[in-house]
């Protein structure tokens, strides 16, 4: 996949190329192609050339793909579940209903590493690399399929930072009373905003944005990648900033209704979406990139330390309470300890279900 494709699609699959309406026009299926419903704000464009990048490499494998551009992800992923396509590619916090495994990566720290104080992000995201590639793996069919439902692939979209309008909100206990933008289909999000003392302020991803930028909620989680396109530092203003913690890491996934492909395809699909890591990680630390150094607000290492565990505790909470994939979240910690085997929890016996 070009680089520049896939910039593209990663902005797609954040909003970052801002846009909102109605699904593309219905695409005619031809020779028995299988309909892909695709998020994709622009209506066609790059977006549609990076996934038609992926349906050649499927087309090669024997498998025949039909994108359908949509410009709004919340009917991309309802016309994928009354059966108008059979695959669709979504934010990971929308296929979340589908596949529950594969979504217990975008949880509140499930990727997120603090080092002796220290906020690791290359090792944060090699727990994503090992999560994508154990899934890649054709031992992994007991994780990846959920009923009807096959993961098909999963990229990493990005570390998700705190962006605030005003940098005194540099501690969790100054969160408190802050109105706080909150995904309407997460309802994981608005629990964990209110156990900080927060306010949380229904959202969506096409309008959090808007929200922030209009002065209309105190804090959004978003990637560093839409900062520029989302025009984030109109909310930002002379007084605001962006935390320097990744609450967590967000993930683009790729989700079949596994009896309509071969049976070869969810394998072929997902090692190519591993086969991409690299490349996408490229896109990710082009978006660092686009925030000015002096926009970083950085915690101390103890808080670094206490947020980790309060996210801990959290994820744990949001599981028992069906919220959270359980064996999802197991093998995260797994991962996470065989990353850094000296953090604590690793003698613990939380997330271990």
């Amino acid at each position: 996949m070009k680089r520049e494709s896939l910039i593209k699609l990663a902005c797609t699959l954040l909003m970052a190329c801002a846009g909102v309406g109605h699904a593309a026009a219905e695409n005619k299926l031809d020779n028995g192609a299988i309909p892909f419903c695709v998020f994709d704000p622009i209506g066609s464009g790059d977006t549609h050339r990076a996934m038609q990048d992926y349906a050649l490499a499927m087309l090669k494998k024997g498998h025949t793909l039909q994108m359908k551009i949509y410009v709004d992800e919340r009917v991309a992923v309802e016309d994928f579940r009354t059966g108008q396509c059979d695959g669709v590619v979504a934010t990971g916090l929308r296929t979340r209903t589908f596949v529950p495994f594969a979504s217990a990566l975008d949880s509140v720290g499930a990727s997120t590493i603090v080092r002796k104080g220290k906020i690791d992000l290359p090792a944060s995201y090699d727990v994503v690399r090992q999560f994508i590639t154990v899934l890649a793996s054709p031992k992994a069919k007991d994780y990846v399929v959920s009923g009807a439902y096959e993961l098909a692939g999963i990229m990493p979209l990005g570390a998700v930072y705190p962006f605030v309008n005003d940098r005194s909100i540099d501690t969790l206990e100054k969160a408190a009373g802050k109105r706080v933008a909150a995904m309407d289909y997460d309802k994981a999000e608005a629990q964990l905003i209110q156990r900080v003392g927060a306010k949380p302020v229904a959202a969506d991803i096409t309008n959090f944005a808007t929200m922030f930028n209009n002065g209309l909620v105190d804090v959004v989680m978003a990637p560093a990648m839409v900062y520029k396109p989302l025009e984030l530092f109109r909310g930002i203003g002379t007084k605001g900033g962006v935390a320097r913690f990744p609450v967590l890491i967000l993930s683009g996934q790729a989700i079949i209704r596994s009896a309509k492909f071969d049976k070869s395809f969810g394998q072929d699909s997902r090692e190519y979406f591993a086969s991409q890591f690299d490349t996408a990680m490229n896109v990710v630390a082009q978006g660092d990139k686009q925030i000015p150094d002096k926009l970083w607000i950085d915690s101390t290492p103890r808080d670094n330390e206490r947020y980790v565990l309060m996210m801990r505790q959290g994820r744990v909470l949001m599981a028992e309470k069906g919220f959270y994939d359980k064996k999802g979240l197991k093998l995260l910690k797994k991962i996470r300890c065989s990353i850094m085997p000296e953090n604590s929890e690793c003698t613990e016996m939380t997330e271990d279900w």
